[in-house]
């Protein structure tokens, strides 16, 4: 299936020839109430030995504007500026990217600079290694989920963003509760599971002059072969989730001279 998205704009960056090796995770959906993988994010920041680090989109479960992370907001802001000052803390020993995830996308430059972060377009082609890899969170690529896409285009838009955001926070944060609660409530009543379209995926890598693409958003961790014959390939990131049996804690790293490999957090943080 072809879409608008077919010729989605792509950034471009270049690795810095420091970096030998470079992380990537995603749709990690930090949250007050999910202490224990704030606490891993947390224990992965302090101690991985990569040069840099791509976060590939939903770091966080909602973000509803960067005024979360304003002093005159203490009672609704305190867990997003706990998670300002970890970032950022991380940021000052290694650069940390950031492409914008379903939950997040009103992260704004406010936000990331603050953090540290370095904002990203959806997709950005980053040349490492002598290859071009296309890095994505993905949700753009699931045509097949129409409702979604419609919704997807509405959020995107300046329009709506604005008047969003004009919102008092306290009522942006309502309606936040609000949406998580119905979706919640459908979850395990759908029974269709939307992937990514693979000619899509293709048509994107071959505008890119690149032969794998990274992604999360779908949660489910795996690589794949585009074409039959072809070296066209995805790897999807994992979730993160320090409470699920067995925890779903999983970097996806990339050594120059070794390419990728998947690690669970403990190897990780070892290697």
């Amino acid at each position: 299936m072809s879409s608008p998205d077919s010729s989605a704009h792509q950034g471009t960056l270049v690795a810095s020839p420091e970096w030998g090796t470079i992380d990537f995770i995603s749709d990690l959906h930090l949250q007050a109430s999910q202490s224990e993988t704030y606490a891993a994010f947390a224990r992965y920041l302090h101690d991985t030995p990569a040069d840099a680090l791509f976060i590939l989109g939903d770091l966080f479960e909602v973000w509803v504007g960067d005024d979360i992370l304003d002093d005159q907001h203490p009672a609704l802001s305190a867990f997003e500026q706990d998670c300002q000052r970890l970032i950022a803390q991380a940021s000052q020993r290694l650069p940390i990217f950031f492409i914008h995830g379903n939950r997040d996308f009103l992260l704004g430059d406010k936000a990331a600079q603050s953090c540290g972060m370095r904002l990203l377009e959806d997709p950005t082609c980053l040349t490492f290694d002598q290859q071009r890899w296309l890095l994505s969170h993905g949700d753009a690529l699931c045509t097949d989920d129409e409702p979604y896409q419609r919704f997807r285009r509405m959020v995107r838009s300046p329009t709506w963003q604005q008047a969003f955001l004009a919102k008092p926070l306290q009522e942006r944060v309502d309606i936040a509760r609000s949406l998580r609660a119905q979706s919640k409530a459908l979850k395990g009543q759908v029974e269709t599971l939307f992937d990514v379209d693979a000619q899509l995926a293709s048509e994107w890598l071959q505008n890119a002059q690149a032969s794998v693409l990274i992604h999360g958003h779908t949660h489910q961790a795996a690589e794949h072969l585009l074409r039959t014959h072809s070296p066209l390939r995805r790897w999807v990131l994992s979730d993160w989730d320090a409470v699920a049996v067995p925890a779903r804690l999983e970097v996806l790293r990339l050594r120059r001279g070794m390419g990728l490999s998947r690690m669970p957090l403990d190897q990780a943080l070892k290697t």
